[in-house]
């Protein structure tokens, strides 16, 4: 059966900063923002990827800036260029993470903390850069990405589980102290989604049939499911949604 999506009319004219948004998911949800009619603004390591993908996307004005997250004085040079070309963010994506696999026993202090600062910490700088403009504009929508990773207690990555988790206590703590300016703080929690990355890197048949025979549903998922369930979240339907995860796992959980 063909998907039928639902637009959002509060989405158009909106600006919307994602992170990690040059592939994957993050492109998912760059291209579905824009289909909204939103401005979308996105940085990513990638400059070549993320060139060629706003140059793609129609409507606009949409805006792309090169950084690496791990360098927060980066991350607030790109968002600054960002709103110079689409304005304040109104809504934030902090997508951008890596979930490369690792043994817990070659685990180094200095690989820990470079994993910190890939998948979470860049995550609480985005936030902080952004909400003072919220706050003046009088409102806001926040989704961070989770992983059902560490719900099924998965393991093979340690130092990604912990970040993924550690994302859920930053969701509530957050939409706590940013709620009373109408700012809404919430996990979008991906299952095992077929991005080009994970079938280049991990996925295989048995793989694939093992993780499907424990979902809900019969159907692997496809990144565009994640980028539906963000831009909901973004979107005035979700109005009074804030401090909660929103699962897109297929039921694997």
């Amino acid at each position: 059966m063909s998907p039928n999506f639902a637009t959002y009319p509060s989405l158009s004219g909106r600006s919307v900063f994602v992170s990690g948004g040059a592939s994957g998911i993050g492109a998912e949800i760059v291209k579905a923002f824009a289909a909204q009619g939103a401005k979308v603004g996105f940085v990513d390591i990638d400059q070549q990827g993320g060139e060629a993908l706003c140059a793609s996307l129609e409507g606009g004005p949409h805006a792309f800036a090169a950084c690496d997250l791990r360098d927060i004085d980066s991350l607030r040079r790109a968002f600054a260029q960002l709103a110079e070309k689409i304005g304040p963010a109104q809504v934030l994506v902090n997508n951008a993470a890596r979930d490369d696999r690792h043994d817990w026993r070659d685990v180094t202090p200095e690989y820990w903390d470079e994993r910190q600062a890939t998948n979470l910490r860049h995550m609480f700088f985005a936030i902080q850069t952004v909400a003072p403009g919220m706050i003046a504009a009088g409102g806001g929508a926040i989704i961070n990405m989770g992983s059902n990773s560490w719900w099924e207690a998965g393991g093979g990555f340690p130092a990604y589980t912990t970040a993924k988790a550690a994302v859920h206590g930053l969701t509530r703590s957050m939409a706590r102290d940013l709620g009373k300016h109408r700012i809404r703080v919430n996990t979008v929690v991906p299952g095992w989604i077929m991005t080009e990355r994970q079938k280049e890197l991990w996925v295989t048949p048995e793989a694939l049939a093992k993780q499907v025979d424990r979902q809900c549903l019969p159907d692997p998922i496809e990144p565009v499911y994640v980028a539906r369930m963000v831009v909901f979240l973004a979107s005035d339907d979700a109005g009074m949604c804030s401090a909660n995860n929103f699962m897109v796992e297929g039921g694997s959980i």
